[in-house]
């Protein structure tokens, strides 16, 4: 049915969280000739695990909160802890998507976005991704669109590279630009501590200064099916990871390696490493109150930085 012939379901916002990203391994796999990188990535994402005692990610600060007010045309509000830091609304990927997806669905019904901004910006949470899937997400929900629809992936894919991962929200592995998604996968508990020194690292920056190498023919495909879905799988399949971005930010930004030693000399980390091209790093540790008590004494020592403990998945 053509969306512009549907009723509005509600003339109450519809509203869903905007989750941050997680990389818990990042390869780069090679630098095409058109300038941008393969990656092959193990993704997830905050607040979504089932059985969290951390209440939802919004609650618990790892999420931005996006509502739609259906209605005529198309506009933005940005408000929020880090709204100033997240550029003119005008240029907010919320919008970028929602009209890439209009081209693609011709009629679409619209509105107001309103985004409550908590994520901190240009922090390797994806959160200028995650804010435009879920502004997909609650067009879909207005215009009765199925969530498999091919056009909000192909809107996703042309709005930004975690865009689609993102969509779904949930741990897959994601390769070439973005656009290459595995399985949703099932993972063990994983409590975790998510620290940002409050210092922004421009993704373009970071791969400039990695240098990569041309990518080569032959070069090994993502495992898109992991073995991970038991506790020792998943812990070997991470100990064996990296983040291939995290030398060269940490070049850029001393901050990283302060945050990583702090983090990994907390009570039960067994892992810690930078998320995405940071300057956020992640440690994962054996239980929740663990990862609590470890953003609390975070917070002791360096009151200024953005710490929360939450659950991965």
């Amino acid at each position: 049915m053509d969306p512009a012939n549907l009723p509005l379901t509600s003339r109450l916002p519809l509203t869903t969280r905007a989750p941050a990203k997680v990389n818990l391994t990042l390869r780069v796999v090679g630098r095409r000739p058109d300038g941008y990188h393969e990656l092959d990535s193990l993704t997830v994402f905050a607040g979504v695990a089932a059985g969290s005692v951390t209440g939802s990610c919004a609650e618990s600060g790892v999420a931005d909160v996006l509502s739609l007010e259906p209605g005529d045309g198309l506009s933005l509000a940005v408000a929020g802890d880090t709204a100033a830091e997240a550029g003119p609304d005008d240029d907010n990927l919320v919008l970028r998507a929602a009209r890439r997806l209009a081209d693609l669905c011709p009629g679409l019904r619209m509105g107001r976005f309103i985004l409550d901004k908590r994520l901190p910006v240009a922090a390797g949470l994806g959160g200028g991704s995650s804010d435009a899937a879920a502004a997909l997400r609650l067009l879909a929900r207005l215009n009765h669109l199925a969530a498999d629809d091919p056009r909000l992936h192909q809107a996703a894919a042309t709005t930004g590279a975690d865009a689609p991962v993102c969509l779904g929200a949930r741990a897959r592995v994601m390769a070439g630009l973005g656009e290459i998604l595995g399985p949703q996968l099932s993972l063990p508990a994983l409590p975790a501590l998510l620290v940002n020194p409050r210092v922004a690292v421009p993704t373009p920056a970071v791969f400039q200064a990695l240098a990569a190498s041309p990518l080569q023919a032959g070069s090994p495909p993502a495992r898109l099916t992991p073995d991970v879905a038991t506790v020792g799988g998943l812990r070997r399949y991470l100990l064996a990871g990296r983040n291939d971005l995290e030398a060269p930010a940490r070049s850029l930004c001393p901050q990283i390696s302060e945050a990583l030693a702090l983090v990994q000399q907390m009570p039960g980390c067994w892992l810690a490493r930078m998320s995405g091209s940071g300057a956020t790093v992640f440690g994962l540790f054996d239980d929740e109150a663990q990862a609590r008590v470890a953003a609390g004494r975070i917070h002791a020592t360096r009151p200024a930085w953005w710490a929360r403990p939450t659950m991965l998945g």
